[in-house]
């Protein structure tokens, strides 16, 4: 009779507990799935592009003085090529700078947009840090990005030979990120390209 006793008594406080006492353990169940779920996909920090397959967006009819001209004909080559968003206001453009002077000595055409800049600031940067640009183009009021998904500089996008989208990378190329992310994606772009 005692043990059955303390049996009611154990249903009995299940019973006043409040249903309102369940959320936060079962919100907690809910964010550690998505986060699990978030950290097992292929790319947790990419952002999806509904470019991807797509042709290229057309580029801008502008460009920095003295510089070539980016056309849409020059996205079209029979070439893998690469679109970079890019600002002499932007840190992080400087600190994948490098790495975009490394791809066009390495013989890819980068194409440069310059994004919401004075000219002579993009001038100057280009200057200061080396033209690793084939092709250049301004976008300063930033519609050409709108129309690319770009949310902010720096974006690299990947063409194929008919200037279709293949990928796209948000932010520096630089460290893990491009050995681990874009260079891959490159590689393939090129090897298909052969």
């Amino acid at each position: 009779m005692r043990g059955r006793g303390a049996i009611w008594i154990g249903w009995n406080a299940v019973a006043r507990i409040s249903p309102l006492m369940l959320v936060p353990p079962l919100a907690f169940a809910g964010l550690a799935a998505m986060f699990l779920w978030g950290m097992n996909r292929d790319d947790p920090n990419a952002i999806p592009s509904t470019l991807i397959g797509q042709p290229a967006p057309v580029v801008p009819a502008t460009t920095l003085p003295g510089k070539d001209q980016l056309t849409d004909a020059d996205l079209r080559t029979g070439k893998v090529t690469l679109v970079n968003f890019w600002a002499s206001w932007c840190p992080p453009c400087r600190a994948e700078h490098p790495t975009i002077t490394a791809l066009a000595e390495e013989g890819i055409p980068v194409m440069g947009i310059d994004l919401k800049d004075p000219e002579s600031n993009a001038l100057r940067y280009l200057t200061d840090y080396g033209d690793p640009y084939a092709r250049h183009a301004t976008d300063p009021q930033g519609r050409t990005a709108i129309d690319w998904g770009v949310a902010e500089p720096p974006e690299t996008f990947i063409l194929d030979g008919e200037g279709r989208v293949l990928y796209r990378h948000v932010g520096p190329l630089v460290r893990e990120d491009y050995t681990n992310r874009f260079r891959p994606q490159l590689d393939k772009a090129l090897a298909a390209q052969e």
